[in-house]
């Protein structure tokens, strides 16, 4: 695969310096000199310390990844948003882990999207999750379909500018109409799954609107609102509201209630949005409630 850019500018600007601008990583650049790659300019070969004028085309050819064999692949279906040669948009049930671990190996997503590349003879058979979401959290997961799309999109989510909204459904009625979480989260001490809000955790943001509360007679008490994440932690949304003392519907994990024969958090990513260095414009999805929010949603 392989990407082109013209250098426009009255001085000299070295290779590297201009490549790192368009998100060319020192990791990328060591890929490239060791497994096959090349930088071009105006179609022949220059080292990274070469220097460009204007007007010149700068071209990167990335090495093929090749197939991860300790990633079986998995031919169950996905339902796919959106699908070009950069991204993969993917809708995630609820009960499906994101990428392979201790508890599964063989049926995750990352395997059924290994599976998926394979069906459609992509070139590159190397899955690389951008956004990812606990098992029991459905909606809208993001992956790179090579490695240069997962440079730029780290990037970005390092930088914050990924934009995530949420619907959940809390425990309790929220009194006010917005707010805005600021509290660090951690590991809890002796357990590898729990996170907790504590004071040598790493800096969390959650912020939050009230769209409906549950207070009429006859339904449970409880909050649906829209979240949005600012960074992204272990368990954030769960984890924060249930330091405020309105833990998810359904969260077992954080002390939530299962109202309503609900059997994971009411939680569900419905919206992203983020920029696209391909086409130098924004990109924007939304996916629809599942089934088992549907009914947390229309009562009455």
């Amino acid at each position: 695969m392989q990407f082109t850019w013209t250098y426009s500018g009255s001085e000299q600007r070295k290779v590297r310096t201009f490549l790192q601008a368009h998100g060319v990583s020192h990791r990328m650049f060591s890929q490239m000199k060791h497994n096959g790659g090349a930088i071009l300019k105006n179609d022949k070969q220059v080292y990274t310390s070469d220097y460009l004028d204007d007007g010149d085309q700068v071209t990167i050819i990335m090495p093929t990844e090749k197939s991860n064999d300790l990633v079986v692949a998995d031919y169950n279906p996905l339902t796919i948003i959106f699908e070009n040669e950069h991204w993969l948009v993917v809708d995630k049930p609820y009960g499906l882990t994101t990428v392979p671990g201790h508890a599964d190996r063989l049926h995750t997503l990352v395997n059924q999207v290994k599976g998926h590349l394979e069906e459609i003879n992509a070139e590159d058979l190397v899955p690389h999750v951008v956004t990812r979401l606990d098992r029991d959290t459905s909606g809208i997961v993001l992956l790179a379909k090579h490695r240069f799309a997962h440079a730029v999109m780290d990037q970005q989510l390092q930088e914050h500018t990924v934009e995530k909204f949420y619907v959940a459904y809390v425990s309790g009625i929220l009194s006010e109409d917005h707010g805005d979480i600021h509290a660090p989260i951690g590991r809890m001490d002796d357990d590898f799954i729990k996170r907790e809000v504590r004071d040598d955790g790493k800096p969390s943001r959650t912020e939050y609107w009230v769209e409906r509360r549950y207070d009429d007679g006859g339904v449970q008490p409880m909050t649906r609102v829209k979240v949005q994440l600012h960074t992204g932690r272990t368990h954030q949304i769960r984890v924060h509201f249930q330091n405020i003392g309105h833990p998810l519907v359904g969260d077992n994990l954080y002390g939530g209630p299962r109202w309503y024969g609900l059997k994971r958090q009411a939680l569900h990513a419905y919206h992203m949005k983020f920029y696209d260095p391909f086409i130098e414009a924004y990109r924007e999805f939304n996916t629809t409630l599942p089934e088992d929010l549907k009914g947390l949603h229309d009562l009455t």
